[in-house]
């Protein structure tokens, strides 16, 4: 249920995409404690972006999860920024990520949902 869409302006090739899209399914089954059977990941890079007036390399990340806590989200900021800082050298500070909790009763899977 894990879901995470990274967009960026930086361009990544096809061999650190493959590699980032592993670090965040990872990432996201580690932080969240459920399976990566049911985490997805999408990474969309090279997109046209602005940020505080300047096209430096920057990141918008959507993060949903059914019961995603506060403390996951807090835990999973740092994680987060800290793996695009290492991998397409994006400053925390030019990256934005919006967390949701999702009620199981809204999250489809399996021609059912999970509520």
């Amino acid at each position: 249920m894990p879901f995470l869409k990274l967009t960026t302006n930086v361009t990544v090739s096809g061999q650190q995409s493959s590699q980032l899209l592993t670090d965040f399914s990872r990432l996201l089954a580690s932080e969240t404690g459920k399976s990566e059977n049911y985490v997805m990941a999408e990474l969309t890079g090279g997109r046209d972006m602005i940020f505080a007036g300047s096209s430096d390399p920057l990141a918008f990340i959507e993060c949903k999860s059914i019961g995603l806590s506060s403390k996951q989200a807090k835990s999973l900021s740092a994680s987060i920024s800290q793996l695009l800082e290492a991998k397409l050298q994006i400053s925390p500070q030019r990256i934005y990520i919006e967390f949701q909790n999702c009620p199981a009763d809204y999250w489809g899977w399996n021609n059912t949902t999970f509520g």
